[in-house]
């Protein structure tokens, strides 16, 4: 059963690789794009996101959506994702400007035409999905599910607390967060177990088509950031864990567990507590990813940049 999506994103590297993963497979149907402030500002994040859709041949609508965090102040990515957001990787120029209308509008119709049939998938801030729901509150009920990445169970990293996502708005991801919508949550502690390695991003540049060689190129600025930033073999692929998650469930194991975001100033802000353990005595109302199997991971991220031959681009 195709499964119709919308993705919400700031791209940045790994947003853009979850886009090319999730435009090589007919087992998803993306009805729409929405751009966000976040690894850059809202107008790199959706010039980015228009590049990505149109080297992938992924004909949706791109709507550009919130510039800046429902409190706090913005922050930017560019340590780990270039000036560009791109890693370097110079695409062309996108043929098309954004679609008219905000993300929020757009968020709204999508799950308004298609009711209980949209997942949204969120791998940037809340805030658009925040302010939908805020302007809406109904579509709640509409929403099949969302899927996102942001948060953790363990440490922050862009503070000794905070994951970026969820410090970029701890507001938007309470809103989130206590909408009752099912939720499935793609922390810091699953994704550092995905790593793009020099062997597994030489994997991706030996297929041989535009849009490996762009994702390899991409990695290759990502995971050489990650060695000079913490020392690590490889960049975390943190975004693409949400599509292949729709993919591919038993790539994850997950554990219910109510979750919350701290909103109160200080060194905690933007912490995400999670209650693996059940001591707080509340509902869960979130599946969190908790272990992951990296091998597979990346046999199914080449295998979906493998469709993209010369042939149809």
């Amino acid at each position: 059963m195709v499964q119709r999506i919308l993705i919400d994103c700031d791209p940045g590297i790994d947003d853009a690789v979850a886009l090319m993963v999730a435009g090589a497979t007919p087992a998803v149907s993306v009805q729409a794009v929405t751009a966000t402030f976040g690894n850059v500002g809202l107008d790199g994040t959706s010039r980015n996101a228009l590049a990505v859709c149109e080297l992938v041949g992924l004909d949706v609508p791109v709507y550009a959506g919130a510039d800046r965090p429902l409190v706090r102040d913005v922050i930017g990515g560019r340590t780990f994702h270039g000036d560009t957001g791109l890693g370097g990787v110079d695409l062309p120029p996108p043929a098309r400007a954004v679609a008219s209308g905000h993300a929020v509008t757009a968020i709204r119709a999508v799950v308004n035409r298609f009711p209980g049939e949209i997942t949204l998938v969120v791998t940037g801030a809340m805030t658009n999905v925040a302010l939908a729901l805020r302007l809406d509150p109904g579509i709640a009920a509409g929403i099949q599910r969302i899927v996102f990445m942001g948060g953790s169970t363990e440490a922050g990293n862009v503070t000794p607390a905070a994951e970026f996502n969820a410090f970029a708005d701890p507001h938007a991801m309470r809103v989130v967060l206590e909408s009752g919508i099912p939720l499935t949550m793609f922390g810091l502690n699953v994704t550092h177990q995905v790593l793009a390695t020099p062997d597994r991003i030489a994997r991706i540049r030996g297929l041989g088509n535009p849009v490996a060689d762009a994702a390899a190129t991409m990695l290759g600025f990502y995971a050489e950031s990650y060695r000079a930033t913490y020392g690590w073999p490889g960049a975390a692929l943190h975004d693409p864990c949400t599509i292949a998650h729709l993919l591919d469930p038993t790539l994850f194991t997950l554990r219910p567990m109510h979750v919350s975001v701290d909103t109160n100033e200080g060194q905690n802000f933007g912490r995400t507590t999670c209650d693996a353990r059940r001591l707080t005595g509340r509902s869960a109302n979130v599946d969190v990813a908790v272990t992951a199997d990296a091998d597979r991971f990346f046999d199914l991220l080449t295998t979906a940049l493998a469709q993209y031959d010369r042939s149809r681009l």
